[in-house]
């Protein structure tokens, strides 16, 4: 069976920039954000790619034709191959009252309903509902699918799918929480030989997520909401919360069952509702390091509160011990590592498609393993690998270094000579783009698609910040780690691994003068564990980098530069390259600098 996984409108930017004023920092506030595609067949996963990737608009929610076509390509199928096509979305008739009942029981005055619902029938009519999907589909690809072969996927159970197949289709309880989906923005549950259990009474509604809360914090302090959090989770390493936690006294309220609301319920057409609340309990907002930490400490914080309240209630409800966390909130590694320690699970996912990025796989995921011909078949867990996306061989690679040729030099080496050369430059403090292989899928380099440097030297940080991502002095880096190694380096806890730098660790006492430029200011590292069945020729590199350096982690972040995705063709390589500070860049088997004209 092949399904096809598809994320994206057409029209979903431009309806929610008209109608709901999703534009500027705002321009993320949408659905269908992360746009891209995924192919399974016969239950393996053989390719998916963000759109992003393809059509460089970072964060992207238009329809994923590029990512459409580059799967069916890989595979060398046609659309009419194709069994079933996967919406990781389902605003079916149940969905739509749902909302309706909402809104009748939103303290707002007539007029404003009226013209909220006539917003919200533009929406769906044209880019959610099922009927417009199909169009889009039709519209975008010029193949008119059978309605009866796709599949409309409630987007939360995607979600908790794209983490039951990356953990190996284990049977797992779940948690899943992010802004919002069709009416939700957290559910729990369980997955037992793939069929989903939903705990209702623990769903918490959109107008009480804390994702959209954190976006708000992050709109707040002047960054982008949806898509800068992750600032918010660095700088609260710099500051103890607030005792007491305003956000815990004032903004959040713990219920029964695991549940929460928000004291004042978030307005879903105010994307700064609650700036005067923030004022209120913060004082008026400063633009300063530490007035921000501040904020954030008592943020992050507040989320680990709530999410760890969901986490004890979810214990009560089922005897599995393996969690699933899944969705946007769970990207905050910091929050990740304290919730696993402190709950009765003994282990705890975190897959490479946590957020929005990986719905178009758990919708295939989902499509697959409940289709009658399927449903009673025995699934065999497929080999885990991000590494999805396009790859380019030498032909590609040298052609477009052809076309940079009167601004580089470069060398072709063999794969022994590459990881000598590579290994002796880190030794000193260069920094250096790494390009090999398929592109890793999600939000983070996975070491196919870096910028590696020598974590010895404690201001590498800086030069990364400041010379290359052109990015704020605050943020951290990460050290990737040999798996075998990483328990020596870190304090693991309950984990073993952590190849998704999806979790937070302390650094053990004995490595914090070794590594210092990979350690951020609470004396944790965000780590991503590898091995030499997960990506060998970086595994290579790191040991002889380890053997010349007894530095036994090199610094890894993402292959760009702000506010662009990472990159992914043999091009977007040099040109990052080239437009920013980095000293070399390795492109398959071929070491590259800048000519020195450019580099004097």
């Amino acid at each position: 069976m092949i399904v096809l996984g598809c994320n994206g409108f057409t029209r979903g930017a431009g309806i929610f920039a008209e109608h709901f004023g999703a534009v500027g920092i705002d321009k993320h506030y949408i659905l269908g954000h992360d746009a891209g595609a995924s192919l399974l067949v016969d239950g393996k996963l053989v390719a998916a790619v963000e759109e992003e990737r393809l059509n460089r608009e970072k964060k992207t929610s238009d329809f994923p034709i590029n990512s459409v076509t580059w799967c069916l390509e890989f595979a060398g199928i046609e659309f009419s191959d194709v069994d079933l096509i996967a919406i990781p979305w389902n605003f079916s008739t149940e969905v739509v009252n749902g909302l309706l009942l909402g809104l009748a029981h939103t303290p707002m005055k007539a007029e404003a309903k009226l013209d909220l619902l006539g917003r919200l029938g533009t929406l769906i009519i044209d880019a959610l509902g099922h009927d417009a999907v199909l169009a889009d589909f039709a519209a975008r690809t010029g193949f008119t699918p059978d309605p009866d072969k796709v599949v409309f996927v409630p987007h939360h159970l995607a979600h908790a799918m794209t983490g039951y197949y990356s953990a190996g289709l284990k049977d797992s309880a779940f948690l899943i929480s992010d802004g919002r989906a069709e009416l939700f923005s957290s559910l729990t549950g369980e997955i037992r030989d793939g069929k989903i259990t939903i705990f209702q009474e623990s769903a918490i509604t959109a107008t009480d997520s804390i994702g959209l809360l954190f976006a708000s914090i992050t709109r707040y302090l002047g960054f982008v909401p949806n898509i800068d959090e992750y600032k918010i989770m660095g700088l609260s390493g710099f500051a103890e919360p607030p005792t007491p936690n305003p956000f815990l006294e004032h903004f959040i309220q713990l219920h029964d069952d695991g549940r929460y609301t928000l004291t004042v319920p978030h307005d879903l057409d105010d994307a700064r509702c609650y700036d005067p609340l923030l004022e209120q309990h913060f004082g008026p907002l400063q633009d300063t390091v530490e007035y921000r930490a501040n904020l954030a400490s008592a943020a992050q914080e507040m989320l680990t509160v709530v999410t760890s309240h969901q986490l004890r209630a979810l214990e009560t409800k089922t005897d599995l011990r393996h969690l699933l966390f899944e969705g946007g909130v769970a990207l905050n590694c910091v929050n990740n590592t304290k919730l696993l320690e402190s709950s009765d699970f003994t282990d705890m996912d975190v897959s490479f498609g946590a957020s929005d990025t990986g719905v178009a796989i758990g919708a295939a995921v989902y499509a697959w393993i409940n289709h009658p011909t399927t449903a009673a078949q025995p699934k065999t867990p497929q080999p885990i690998t991000p590494y999805l996306g396009p790859e380019y061989d030498d032909t590609a690679i040298e052609a477009a270094l052809h076309d940079f040729a009167d601004q580089i030099d470069w060398h072709r080496l063999g794969d022994d000579e590459l990881i000598d050369q590579v290994a002796k430059l880190l030794t000193d403090k260069v920094v250096i783009g790494w390009f090999e292989g398929r592109i890793e899928h999600g939000p983070r380099a996975l070491g196919h698609r870096s910028i590696l440097a020598n974590p010895a030297f404690p201001d590498i940080k800086d030069v990364i910040n400041t010379r290359v991502k052109h990015r704020e002095p605050f943020r951290p880096f990460a050290p990737i780690v040999l798996e075998s190694d990483a328990p020596k380096i870190f304090d693991m806890g309950r984990k073993t691994r952590s190849p998704y730098m999806t979790f937070v660790f302390p650094v053990q006492p004995d490595f914090t003068d070794v590594i210092p430029g990979a350690i951020h200011v609470d004396g944790t590292s965000r780590v991503q564990t590898i091995t030499d069945d997960d990506t060998p020729r970086l595994a290579a590199l790191l040991r002889q980098f380890t053997a010349l350096t007894d530095v036994p982690c090199l610094i890894n972040t993402s292959f760009n530069v702000a506010g662009e995705p990472i990159v992914c063709t043999p091009a977007d390589a040099i040109s990052c390259f080239l437009g920013t500070e980095i000293d070399y860049l390795v492109v398959g088997n071929h070491l590259v600098r800048k000519r020195r004209s450019d580099r004097s």
